[in-house]
């Protein structure tokens, strides 16, 4: 099959440092060839691909020194896109509406996987304006503000693999890992750092447009011994950082559409300690691979009781359920779905296994029965 992958062009594929879709984009890129397909890649130059690379420009648009109009070269790589499709089987869209008006002609060939939150107010109109062009989620959670659009399926993410390997969690410290930013939660992750009692160490970006947030709020906190920024890490830099962890803290407050780092964490067999809010309960097993909790007291509670998980079996269940191959198998079911014309939702062989795994909601009072129990 040719295939035809379009990335946002924010970041490189893959991100030299922070970088969630653009990193997704090149682990499906390089499976789909694994697996024998011919796939070109819509980038930015400075990507590092097995596929044919067509970059409407020379550099990720975050990182590059001077400052650049995203739509320009957005636009400008669509425009050269329209003028290939003829050449592709399946036309795969990662950036989100942009390129709606150019492709809504191209319907019966083409994919739209929207990787971010779908609350915003305006966004119904532009969903209604096009709802022939077939959509597929990233969790079941992410359609609910949009239940009535045009989903053809939903696929979890996956990561390669042997990216990384089983962890020790002897570093004695707490993670946060991600991004500097009030639904976030760094300061909630500080937080719970303190209550229990545990050190933090946060690996994280800081966007201009929360540069006040981190100065204001986040900075001050940072004078607790307890407490170490380190700032933005690459992906050769995670593995350690979160296998090293007792746990990764994941105190986030809006409606998460994945979280590609509560999959990272379990590659490493790194437990995640995780607020319940989007797509959380459909990763993290509950009392398995990490504990789901409401508030600052409970996960504080949760932190010395993720040592005595399992962490092989976290690692298992990463390999079991968030492989990239698994997700390239469950986007060649959707590509199939899509070129037989099919629009009714697709039953996939994974995508619905949240159904059978459902969280085992320990209770504090078990929670302090496995920790007496091991005490």
């Amino acid at each position: 099959m040719k295939i035809a992958q379009v990335s946002p062009l924010y970041e490189s594929c893959p991100p030299r440092l922070y970088g969630g879709t653009e990193r997704i984009v090149y682990y499906l890129t390089e499976e789909l060839i694994r697996l024998g397909h011919e796939v070109t890649l819509f980038a930015s130059g400075d990507s590092q691909t097995s596929a044919v690379l067509e970059a409407p420009c020379a550099q990720a648009l975050r990182l590059g020194e001077a400052r650049k109009d995203p739509l320009i070269y957005h636009i400008t790589m669509l425009h050269r896109l329209r003028r290939r499709a003829a050449e592709f089987d399946i036309i795969h869209f990662h950036t989100e509406y942009l390129h709606f008006p150019l492709f809504a002609d191209y319907a019966d060939k083409t994919l739209t996987t929207l990787h971010g939150r779908l609350d915003p107010p305006d966004l119904p109109v532009i969903m209604r304006e096009f709802p022939m062009l077939p959509l597929v989620s990233i969790s079941a959670a992410q359609q609910t503000p949009l239940c009535w659009a045009n989903w053809i399926g939903k696929v979890l993410h996956g990561l390669p693999r042997d990216l990384h390997r089983l962890g020790s969690g002897d570093g004695g410290y707490l993670a946060f890992l991600g991004r500097i930013a009030p639904e976030k939660g760094p300061d909630r992750a500080i937080a719970i750092a303190r209550r229990a009692g545990i050190p933090l160490q946060i690996a994280a970006k800081v966007d201009p447009v929360d540069r006040d947030y981190f100065e204001h709020t986040i900075a001050p906190l940072l004078q607790d011994p307890l407490i170490e920024f380190i700032g933005e890490i690459g992906e050769n830099e995670k593995g350690g950082f979160l296998g090293d962890a007792v746990a990764l803290l994941f105190p986030i407050d809006w409606p998460e559409p994945f979280g590609l780092v509560l999959i990272e964490a379990m590659a490493n067999g790194t437990p995640v300690i995780a607020f319940g809010c989007g797509s959380v309960p459909e990763i993290i097993e509950d009392g398995v691979t990490g504990f789901i909790v409401d508030d600052v007291d409970a996960a504080a509670a949760a932190a010395p009781l993720a040592k005595q998980l399992d962490r092989r079996a976290i690692r298992k269940r990463f390999e079991e359920r968030f492989t990239a191959e698994r997700m390239a198998r469950d986007y060649l079911t959707l590509y199939q779905r899509v070129l037989l014309g099919g629009t009714e939702a697709v039953e996939e062989r994974v995508l619905d296994d949240t159904e059978a795994i459902e969280p085992k909601l320990l209770t504090f009072a078990a929670r302090e029965s496995l920790a007496q129990a091991a005490e």
